[in-house]
């Protein structure tokens, strides 16, 4: 039966050939490619509604809540299923970080399940003759590997929250792993494009994504008995059978020995991990209160600062495709990018108070500097701290990211962004799963002259991360919005751009994820290519849009609206995840 609602939904939802024939521009350093925009409606439920990247994902996410599941247990369910379905993009294999709306209580939670430095590394790890190295020879094998944190985070927030057993949330993957499930249009593009070196240089990923020598297809049915053996250890086990043991000790041999850049990552480093309890970055944003992820993601503190610049501007007087409010936005970025890449990374080890960045006055301040008419060429950082000897940092954060949105029966809500980092994570594979990359995410050069880079390579460190779920509420406390998305650095554009589509221009949460997307990273002025946006370039220009780019932008935007008693599902275009609710 299971198998069959599966196929049925695979039928729906992958009938067009569009996706396979279409073409894609992508830039070096974002090598995740564009793979179609396939229009899609808003789903609306009376109870509950889940949102996943993937059909399969997203359909066990309801058979889980219908069966008396949490928002939590479902997202268990689903990270499992994503492991299997959506390999490129997220998986047992990488880290997390989770909001826990507690509806009854009305309690936020979040939970930190980012990766780890090993506590060999070196600071320079990722420098050769006093250069950094080319992020393409960093991403590739072991010495990239941080100890995955998705499962112990999901396994802490179980334990406060699950309402089914542990083991049942794993037996659907582990199904479909033995069974075998049928290869969609993008993971056939996103293999045959060849953008990952290490998928044929490590025999393992080379034997799973080229069966009999070709890349994989689109409608093959591939099994995966190895992972369907390690979903069932981790649902009789728990997550010791992960972070002790033998698949401990696997995961560190298969980075100690990669036949590229071999890792220092130990079977200690794993047994070690331990998921973090935050408080969650909430601020105000008109009416409504607005709350993310604390470091050492950055997007909650970033998405914050750019609304709170915004705030005075009025957004709600501009039309959404217009260069006016694409003008403004890119600037309250600019600036926004220009604190996170000087102050953002593991509190653990910067010892800067957040606070500090998301103060009123301060970012009162830091608006002052935009203008309706002149644009901002190049921004630096506030001076929020009094910090001295700090340089910016730019790290590589690459657009392979997986995000989920959940409201239950209950009202209880999840918004979960996950992530391997580069397409296919390092390319390593361990037991039917891939390895992430997550370190490439530090600064490779740890020092800028006398001045240190907060987010270097340091033992036991989480990496700077722009994963930014996000959760919105109204000033009676009650839950308005759940949305997140991947994206690598870009994330937190997409994620600001949709919060104001829906408080300020009152869209609903799918209009909003189908608008043309722009960005500014305190770099250049990208619009998204083939859409309304593009006539705007020249009155861009004319406004100091010097550097401006026409690319495509592959969000991959998921929420959760709560509007007049109402669940409103949204699912981005631009890749094959559906809304389902009931």
């Amino acid at each position: 039966m299971l198998k069959r609602i599966f196929a049925l939904c695979f039928l729906f939802v992958f009938t067009s050939s569009a996706l396979a024939q279409t073409k894609k521009v992508r830039e070096d350093g974002e090598p995740e490619a564009a793979t179609g925009f396939k229009a899609k409606s808003a789903v609306v439920a009376d109870n509950y509604m889940v949102v996943a990247a993937h059909p399969y994902a997203s359909w066990v996410g309801k058979k889980i809540i219908n069966e008396g599941g949490s928002a939590i247990d479902a997202a268990i369910a689903i990270q499992a299923m994503l492991t299997l379905v959506e390999p490129q993009s997220s998986g047992l294999g990488g880290g997390a970080f989770i909001l826990y709306w507690d509806n009854e209580n009305k309690q936020l939670h979040t939970f930190d399940g980012r990766e780890t430095a090993p506590a060999a590394v070196s600071p320079i790890m990722f420098m050769r003759d006093n250069k950094p190295i080319p992020w393409k020879d960093a991403v590739v094998g072991g010495s990239s590997v941080g100890v995955p944190g998705v499962l112990k985070a999901l396994e802490t927030a179980h334990k406060e929250f699950g309402v089914l057993e542990w083991q049942r949330l794993f037996l659907d993957a582990a199904a479909i792993a033995e069974e075998g499930f049928t290869v969609t249009p993008r993971l056939e593009k996103l293999v045959g494009l060849n953008l990952h070196p290490g998928l044929q240089a490590f025999t393992n990923t080379k034997l799973y994504f080229y069966p009999g020598g070709s890349a994989i297809k689109s409608g093959y049915k591939r099994t995966n008995k190895k992972l369907a053996r390690t979903l069932h250890g981790i649902a009789l086990e728990g997550a010791d059978y992960f972070y002790q043991g033998e698949l401990a000790e696997r995961i560190a041999k298969t980075v100690q020995t990669a036949s590229i850049r071999p890792g220092l990552l130990t079977k200690e480093d794993i047994g070690n991990y331990k998921a973090l309890k935050r408080d969650a970055i909430c601020g105000h944003y008109k009416k409504y209160k607005v709350c993310g992820m604390a470091p050492p993601a950055s997007g909650g503190i970033s998405v914050l600062q750019i609304l709170k610049m915004l705030e005075g501007f009025k957004m709600e007087q501009f039309q959404p495709n217009s260069a006016e409010a694409i003008h403004l936005f890119t600037q309250a970025s600019k600036l926004a990018f220009a604190d996170r890449n000087m102050y953002i990374a593991d509190t653990a080890f910067s010892r800067l108070p957040f606070a500090a960045l998301i103060n009123q006055s301060y970012l009162k301040r830091r608006a002052e500097q935009i203008s309706p008419d002149k644009n901002i060429r190049y921004a630096r950082a506030g001076t929020a701290y009094s910090e001295a000897f700090l340089k910016m940092g730019n790290a590589y954060e690459l657009p392979n990211t997986s995000h989920i949105s959940i409201v239950d029966k209950k009202g209880n809500a999840v918004s979960m962004t996950t992530s391997i980092e580069f397409a296919f994570g390092s390319g390593l594979m361990v037991e039917g799963f891939l390895l992430n990359n997550q370190l490439t995410d530090f600064n490779f050069e740890p020092s800028k002259g006398a001045y240190r880079v907060l987010n270097r390579v340091e033992p036991g460190k989480r990496p700077r991360s722009s994963m930014s779920p996000t959760m919105v509420f109204d000033e009676n406390d009650q839950l308005v919005l759940a949305i997140g998305s991947p994206g690598g650095s870009r994330i937190i554009n997409y994620v600001a751009q949709t919060l104001i589509a829906v408080l300020d221009w009152e869209m609903d949460v799918q209009q909003a994820i189908n608008l043309p997307k722009f960005t500014n990273r305190n770099d250049y002025t990208a619009i998204e290519k083939g859409t309304d946006l593009e006539p705007l370039a020249e009155t861009l220009k004319a406004k100091g849009h010097s550097k401006l780019k026409i690319i495509d932008l592959n969000s991959g935007l998921h929420g959760v609206q709560i509007k007049d008693g109402k669940l409103i599902g949204g699912a981005d275009p631009r890749r094959e995840g559906i809304a389902v609710g009931g």
